[in-house]
C-alpha cells in the first residue's frame, strides 16, 4: 500500500519527534495499512485497554480536518421537517466507525456482576465485533487478561489484531497480527509512547478517507 505525500509526512513526522520509535516503524506502517483495508472495505475498530490506554475520539469525529457530512445526507438532514436539521447538516461530522469497549457502564457493570470481569471485554467483541473488523488491544504489559480475553474472541469471529504494547510485548506481542511494541518497560513511559502513535495512525486514516 503505498502512502501519499501528506501521509509520508506525518509518517515520518513521527519518527523525528520520537526517534525512540524508528525500530516500530515497520509495524507501525503494517498496522496502518490493516486499519485501511478495514476501513475500505466497510469494517469498523473496537478498542479495549485499562487506564489511560484506551480513545476512540479521533476517529469519530473531526481530527485535524473538519470532515464535512457528504452532500445527500446534508440535504437529507436540511430536509426533514424539523427546526434543526439544518444545523444538524453544518455541524455534523464524517466519521470512521470506531467503538472503545470501556464507554458502556451499564454493560459492564452488568456483565462483571453477573458472570466475570475479566470477560467485559470479550463480550463485547463477541456482540459487536464482525469478521473483518479490527481489534486494536492496548497493555502496557501485553498482559492484561480482560485484553487477552478479547483476542481469543476477535481471532475466532476472524478480526485482524492489532496489538500496542510495551516491555517484551507480553501475550499480546505473541498473539496479534500486527504489534508495536514500543522499547520502554515503565507504564507511563509506555503510554507516552502509544498517544503518539496511536495520533499518527489517525491522522493517515483521516487523510485516505476525507478531503477536508
Amino acid at each position: 500500500m503505498k502512502l501519499t505525500e501528506k501521509q509520508q509526512e506525518i509518517f515520518e513526522e513521527l519518527f523525528v519527534r520520537y526517534p525512540v520509535l524508528e525500530k516500530n516503524r515497520e509495524d507501525i506502517l503494517k498496522a496502518y495499512e490493516v486499519l485501511e483495508t478495514c476501513y475500505r472495505t466497510g469494517g469498523k475498530l473496537l478498542v479495549a485497554g485499562n487506564g489511560g490506554s484506551c480513545a476512540d475520539a479521533e476517529l469519530m469525529k473531526g481530527f485535524r480536518k473538519r470532515r464535512p457530512l457528504d452532500e445527500a445526507l446534508q440535504h437529507g438532514l436540511a430536509m426533514e421537517n424539523t427546526s434543526h436539521g439544518a444545523d444538524l447538516a453544518r455541524s455534523l461530522q464524517g466519521s470512521l466507525r470506531a467503538i472503545a469497549l470501556d464507554g458502556h457502564p451499564g454493560l459492564s457493570t452488568a456483565f462483571a456482576n453477573d458472570v466475570d470481569a475479566d470477560m467485559i471485554f470479550a463480550q463485547q467483541v463477541c456482540g459487536y465485533g464482525d469478521r473483518d473488523d479490527v481489534f486494536l488491544g492496548i497493555s502496557t504489559s501485553g498482559n492484561s487478561k480482560n485484553v487477552d480475553y478479547a483476542v481469543t474472541v476477535a481471532k475466532a469471529k476472524g478480526l485482524s489484531v492489532i496489538g500496542l504494547t510495551g516491555k517484551d510485548g507480553g501475550l499480546l506481542g505473541k498473539r496479534a497480527d500486527v504489534a508495536v511494541i514500543v522499547p520502554e518497560t515503565e507504564t507511563f513511559k509506555i503510554q507516552e509512547l502509544h498517544l503518539p502513535i496511536y495520533h499518527a495512525l489517525c491522522l493517515m486514516l483521516e487523510e485516505a478517507f476525507f478531503e477536508e
